[in-house]
């Protein structure tokens, strides 16, 4: 049976990633959904990158864009760059190019440009990567931005009462668009959690693997996780986000 699976933040952590998918045991039946932030991190982040384009072409692949994605992609499209990006990560992708060709730039270019701000499945589920601020919905949204900067959708859920229902009056309405919502850009680490986290209709897929966390799966149907190592035991001469 096919399934579909839904990834957390990478942050260049490729062999840890490897390891995830052979966990999974991954079939060219299988259709996975990457949350995004694929760089800025560890120093695999341009391999991961090749990594990706060379999956997509055996599996069905959704691959949505996160703000590390946005902020390299416009690096290596017209070199602007910021000190706040280099200190959070960026560095780690720049150098990560150094030995790249123009011509792999430039697939790695069309890669970034190519990705989903949000994506929809036929079962009412959507996935993005931070949220979405509009009521009525990620349609309505003014600012693309915030589907891959925005932390308001995680920080609502968090402070919901847990006997909060969809049909009281305070259920928030931007929940009520999707049977479920799959998200990552905020660490789960944050709250004391290792593995994805579910609050209300919010699965929440980002296990840290900037950090000192693994890279996590999460089958949309049955709920089973699967993780990696914490990405960091893959690098251990390296820093990463700490």
């Amino acid at each position: 049976m096919p399934r579909k699976l839904v990834i957390g933040d990478l942050h260049g952590g490729l062999k840890a990633l490897i390891q995830l998918l052979e966990r999974i045991d991954l079939t060219p039946d299988d259709k996975l959904i990457f949350l995004g932030d694929y760089v800025d991190g560890w120093s695999d982040s341009a391999n991961t990158v090749t990594y990706l384009i060379s999956l997509a072409r055996q599996n069905s692949c959704i691959f949505i864009r996160g703000n590390h994605d946005d902020l390299a992609h416009k690096w290596l499209e017209n070199g602007e760059m910021n000190q706040k990006w280099l200190e959070h990560g960026g560095q780690s992708s720049i150098d990560a190019y150094r030995n790249f060709t123009k011509e792999e730039k430039e697939e790695h270019v069309r890669f970034f440009r190519d990705m989903f701000n949000f994506y929809k499945d036929d079962k009412e589920r959507l996935f993005v990567h931070a949220g979405f601020t509009n009521l009525h919905g990620p349609d309505y949204e003014y600012y693309e931005t915030g589907f891959y900067w925005d932390r308001t959708l995680w920080e609502m859920v968090l402070s919901m009462d847990e006997g909060l229902e969809p049909e009281d009056s305070y259920y928030p309405r931007r929940l009520k668009h999707f049977s479920e919502i799959y998200i990552g850009h905020t660490p789960v680490t944050r709250i004391g959690k290792t593995r994805p986290y579910n609050k209300a209709n919010i699965w929440n897929v980002d296990t840290g693997a900037a950090f000192k966390g693994p890279i996590s799966a999460i089958d949309v149907e049955t709920k089973e996780v699967y993780q990696s190592d914490p990405v960091h035991t893959f690098y251990p001469d390296e820093q990463g986000r700490n």
